[in-house]
């Protein structure tokens, strides 16, 4: 057990909701998610004395909560999707944007895993290409073509989705 488990509590209290939502935009799946931020927290605990003291705990953390997503879609049992489609009566009745999230979400679960990787490191995480490198284990020139080839499987997937997602890719 750790030393400072207070200053584990307050490191986690004040980065839980942060991981969760990276964790859902890696799995797509909330019940998912959760699982996987409790498996990175387990796992930061163990190491907390280390961790503490580095300059970064939170690139430490985010690089086990990837590591941990990237093991659990190597699991065979795990390729089933955990969700059944989303009806079209749900996604009519959502406002501010919610249908548009909806379709990007489809759309990143549709990456493989790495191109998803790394736009979410890089667009949600904000993190820079060489930050983003170094969480992964592969080079800048990587990272650059993989955002590349992301994003623009993205936008020729957009050409097919209904015209509320097509204003919103123009308007922008």
């Amino acid at each position: 057990m750790p030393a400072d488990i207070e200053g584990y509590r307050e490191y986690v209290g004040a980065r839980l909701e942060p991981l969760r939502r990276t964790a859902y935009l890696l799995c797509g799946d909330w019940h998912t998610a959760d699982d996987l931020v409790s498996t990175a927290l387990v796992k930061l605990l163990r190491h907390w004395r280390r961790v503490s003291r580095m300059d970064s705990p939170d690139a430490y953390v985010r690089r086990t909560l990837l590591r941990v997503w990237l093991d659990e879609r190597r699991r065979p049992w795990r390729r089933e999707a955990a969700w059944a489609e989303v009806p079209d009566g749900a996604v009519r009745s959502a406002t501010d944007g919610a249908a548009d999230r909806l379709t990007v979400l489809a759309l990143l679960a549709e990456l493989p895993p790495r191109r998803r990787a790394v736009l979410v490191l890089r667009y949600f995480c904000d993190l820079s290409v060489e930050e983003t490198a170094r969480e992964l284990g592969c080079t800048a020139g990587t990272v650059k073509s993989q955002s590349a080839r992301a994003i623009e499987a993205l936008r020729s997937r957009l050409v097919g989705v209904p015209a509320r997602a097509e204003e919103a890719r123009t308007d922008g």
